[in-house]
């Protein structure tokens, strides 16, 4: 049979799989096995398992799981209230200076964190009644909370960008430094925007300053300086040629869980217990997805389907920035309906080769994947984003907040036209810092 005619079959059944309910890992096995049966034969599901766990044989992987309870711990305590407070103490002076302390504080918990949903829900709970009190409109309040969360899975330390260095063998390091421009970007087009907004609706009035004293200033540093502190340690060790990115994941692991013991007194055995369950949980999601994937890379490559895919875009006479737009198609509509890392590490194998043939950056590209998946997570029907925000503010409807995180999708369009007028702005600083690569 014609590959890409089977590629096509292949893309039907793994659509059907998935929305059947079925998780992501199991659909993807699923898949895998049935073609590999019809068209190698049952002898071909020999090698299945020493692939599945193969995937998983990579020290790489060690700091997904570490980023993860770094991210639980803070989540699990009042790191992000305290992080809002801060940044609207100090920023009162600043005109529209709540709308940026939100976004500010979403940026930063969301790096800690690495988790949108977490975002959302620990800078929403204190940072959307605020704004609605001082006559922020309902849309600018949601809204803002909703596409600052996403923020988590471009600013460093990504998961997500661990996921593509090790689908696509990329370098972590230089993964992490391409998002840092781009996410200061797009935080800027957020605070930019969200202030025009207000102003525009004529609510004037909400920008408005409150009055804190230094000492009030001061008061609220020491409960937020040790998380960031912890951040910039990583970034440094990493950077600095003194330790692996797992290496150094596991150290802000344990320094996030002795914060949270010391600081906010997180002793009790049942709370640790929790940051360790859910931790635990969601790190052996993503391995899963990642083995599974694995399985389904082969499946692709076994029947010649991602080679014949990745010639066939060769010979077509389009031009590539054509290309690079249906491929960007692709992904809004991919993101829509699955998580971030189901995305890549199915798409990865096969965009992979068209990229580079295309003469594209993987690094520069990785940015762009990103945004197309940040734009997804706050986008119907799934935009889990929009619905944990209706879950600390129900009485905001869910209509309101979409249609306030509709312009903020908007951002992330120009972000991605940007990036693609400037692809410095994704390999400037990995370059700068680690040199030109190879």
């Amino acid at each position: 049979m014609d590959p890409l005619l089977l590629g096509a079959m292949v893309a039907l059944a793994t659509i059907f799989v998935l929305f059947s309910g079925i998780s992501v890992a199991i659909g993807l096995l699923v898949v895998s096995a049935g073609f590999l049966i019809a068209f190698d034969g049952m002898r071909s599901l020999e090698l299945m398992p020493e692939i599945f766990f193969g995937k998983l044989d990579n020290f790489a992987l060690l700091s997904i799981p570490m980023f993860i309870i770094m991210g639980a711990s803070i989540a699990s305590t009042r790191a992000g209230a305290d992080l809002y407070e801060a940044l609207e103490r100090w920023l009162t002076r600043v005109p529209g200076g709540l709308v940026i302390s939100n976004l500010g504080a979403c940026a930063l918990f969301a790096a800690m964190s690495g988790s949108s949903p977490a975002t959302c829900a620990a800078i929403g709970k204190m940072g959307i009644p605020e704004m609605r009190k001082r006559g922020y409109p309902d849309g600018v309040a949601a809204g803002s909370i909703a596409a600052g969360g996403t923020l988590g899975i471009l600013i460093p330390p990504s998961v997500t960008m661990i996921v593509y260095g090790i689908a696509t063998e990329s370098s972590i390091g230089r993964l992490f430094l391409a998002g840092v421009i781009p996410g200061l970007l797009l935080m800027g087009l957020f605070m930019a925007w969200s202030l025009y907004s207000t102003w525009k609706s004529g609510h004037a009035a909400a920008m408005d300053k409150a009055s804190y004293s230094w000492a009030e200033k001061i008061e609220i540093l020491p409960r937020v300086i040790p998380f960031l502190l912890i951040i910039l340690g990583v970034l440094y060790a990493m950077y600095g040629g003194i330790a692996t990115p797992s290496e150094t994941a596991a150290v802000g692991a344990l320094l996030c869980l002795l914060i949270a013991m010391i600081i906010y007194k997180l002793w009790n055995p049942r709370d640790l217990w929790v940051v360790l369950r859910d931790s635990t949980r969601e790190s052996v999601m993503i391995l899963f997805i990642i083995a599974a994937a694995g399985v389904f890379s082969y499946m692709l490559s076994s029947l010649f389907i991602t080679q014949s895919i990745a010639e066939w875009i060769g010979t077509l006479d389009v031009n590539r920035w054509v290309l690079m737009g249906a491929i960007n198609v692709f992904l809004l509509i991919a993101g829509f309906f699955l998580p971030p890392v189901a995305v890549i590490l199915m798409a990865a194998p096969i965009l992979l080769p068209i990229i580079t043939t295309a003469g594209f950056d993987p690094i520069w590209f990785a940015v762009v994947l990103t945004i197309n998946m940040e734009i997804g997570l706050i986008s119907p029907p799934v935009g889990l984003n929009l619905y944990v925000i209706n879950g600390i503010a129900p009485d905001i409807s869910l209509r309101t907040i979409l249609v306030g995180s509709l312009p903020f999708v908007a951002c992330m369009v120009i972000a991605i036209l940007l990036l693609c007028l400037f692809p410095g702005l994704a390999t400037w600083l990995p370059d700068a810092v680690m040199g030109v690569a190879r």
